[in-house]
């Protein structure tokens, strides 16, 4: 009767974790389906090909919201075999997060690199009406930027010639026409000045810590409720402890 306490300590610990757990991946599986349905055009303008990124969040969410109630599962029933497979799958996913958060900071000059490619051709086959031209308005005029590094890189484009640079770089969108947007001498006092591929990766290396501080904080909360859930099984295990 004297680890009965220690014993009702540590499930009470690793359901509160698992709880917790089970939570992170509802936001996870929401964060997929918003990102799906929100931003699938500015995610085909960070990839070369149609990503799978938000396929991976829904996918990763609704693994972790059913480990997290089996976790729950698991501490409530002492199981020891239930306990050593949570804390295996904790390691997978602490595993997983580790090696996300390391190739994101190390490969972010390529990720930068992609952009600024795609981006870049985005723009020269803008027409205004396919997905990726959507994006590229909507990237404009949420950022208030033009074009890739200024509203120069719209002369290269095939809307160019006909439209002129886009509405979307206008200002003030009442005071824009096509004549005026086609004048190389008039257009850049209707448009912004920046570019938006500065803003974009501007905003990347400024929050990059951010973001690998919280990808590693994550990551490493996995060891605690491995942690619990190997101590929860070994004494279950060495005191030959059944839960009622």
């Amino acid at each position: 009767m004297e680890t009965k306490p220690v014993i009702t300590c540590l499930k009470t610990l690793l359901v509160v974790y698992s709880f917790v757990f089970w939570i992170t991946g509802a936001i996870l599986l929401a964060v997929g389906v918003w990102g799906k349905l929100m931003l699938g055009p500015y995610i085909s303008l960070i990839a070369d090909n149609s990503t799978n990124a938000p396929y991976v969040l829904i996918g990763t969410g609704t693994v972790i919201v059913v480990f997290g109630l089996f976790g729950c599962f698991a501490t409530c029933r002492g199981s020891p075999w239930m306990l050593k497979l949570y804390a295996m799958f904790l390691s997978l996913v602490f595993l997983a997060e580790l090696v996300a958060g390391i190739s994101g900071f190390v490969f972010r000059h390529e990720i930068k690199g992609t952009f600024h490619r795609t981006y870049t051709d985005a723009v020269l086959n803008y027409n205004a009406e396919d997905e990726a031209s959507r994006a590229v308005d909507n990237l404009q005029h949420r950022l208030r930027c033009c074009g890739v590094y200024n509203y120069t890189s719209w002369f290269g484009s095939v809307y160019y010639p006909s439209n002129g640079i886009p509405a979307s770089c206008c200002f003030n969108a009442s005071d824009c026409n096509p004549d005026e947007l086609r004048n190389t001498t008039l257009a850049p006092s209707k448009v912004y000045r920046q570019g938006c591929y500065e803003l974009v990766t501007s905003f990347m290396e400024t929050n990059m810590a951010i973001i690998a501080g919280v990808t590693f904080g994550i990551a490493f909360s996995q060891l605690i409720g491995m942690l619990l859930a190997c101590c929860l099984s070994r004494i279950i295990t060495a005191n030959q402890y059944e839960m009622v």
